[in-house]
């Protein structure tokens, strides 16, 4: 069973984050929770604005999470191979090694490790190609302190109970923690981006699923009615893993999406 968020993560009192990160002071008769100590889930904050990256730490420290940080993209990138995270919130204008070059990176080694993209750039060609490279959410700055932390509980809830290693639809097989596809006996090679479209389609076998829930559950963005994106992915997907003569195990659902079965 998974528990409520509030139980998870108890909010103190008497502080308001502000968008420009800043933050009112404490209550004096409010004194913050002893950060000395840190049980909670364990982020890598990775962003070159040294100011915003204390507050950062400080807030989510006294939301008792564990946290690191690193201020150009080729520490965080060593950092996050040489110990475990739950989490990392990048920016993407990074010294030494840019946010994308960091994703793309990661994403090879960490499939399942969620990332959330804190930046100043909010132009849809960034948001997506960011998203392209294996970024599980976006946030753009200015931006509310609470939202950055709802949104930071959410991905790690999504990561707090995963599906088992292994699942199967007729003769297609997906290993989650070797990252790895197969059909029979032919090896089948993916993106980060064509794994979790296949995985999110795996965990919900038999059951068709729209273009909008498909947007929001594997890219974490509303759906835009403008972009074919979806469409495209499927058509890559389909063309690795249904070849001329095998059974067709992706099938459009009129009306509706897409479906993953072998009935």
């Amino acid at each position: 069973m998974i528990m409520s968020s509030q139980s998870i993560f108890p909010e103190p009192q008497g502080t308001d984050a502000l968008p420009d990160g800043s933050a009112e002071a404490p209550k004096a008769d409010r004194p913050l929770p002893d950060q000395s100590i840190s049980t909670g889930p364990k982020i890598l904050v990775v962003d070159d604005d040294i100011p915003l990256g204390k507050f950062l730490s400080r807030e989510f420290k006294r939301r008792h999470f564990c946290v690191d940080m690193r201020h150009d993209g080729e520490a965080a990138r060593d950092r996050i191979q040489e110990s475990i995270y739950d989490l990392v919130i990048l920016d993407l204008n990074m010294p030494k090694m840019d946010g994308m070059t960091v994703l793309k990176q990661v994403r090879l080694s960490h499939p399942r490790l969620p990332i959330l993209v804190l930046t100043a750039r909010n132009h849809t060609p960034d948001l997506v190609l960011a998203l392209e490279q294996g970024a599980d959410d976006y946030l753009i700055k200015p931006f509310s302190f609470m939202e950055l932390l709802a949104r930071v509980k959410c991905l790690l809830r999504r990561n707090s109970s995963p599906p088992a290693n292994s699942s199967k639809v007729g003769n297609l097989t997906i290993n989650r923690e070797e990252h790895w596809v197969r059909r029979g006996d032919r090896q089948i090679d993916l993106t980060a981006r064509e794994f979790a479209l296949l995985e999110y389609l795996m965990n919900n076998a038999g059951k068709a699923v729209s273009r909008m829930t498909i947007m929001r559950e594997v890219w974490n963005t509303k759906f835009d009615s403008t972009t074919n994106i979806v469409d495209v992915y499927m058509k890559y997907l389909r063309d690795k893993i249904d070849f001329d003569g095998e059974v067709k195990l992706i099938r459009t659902v009129r009306g509706i999406g897409y479906v993953l079965s072998n009935d």
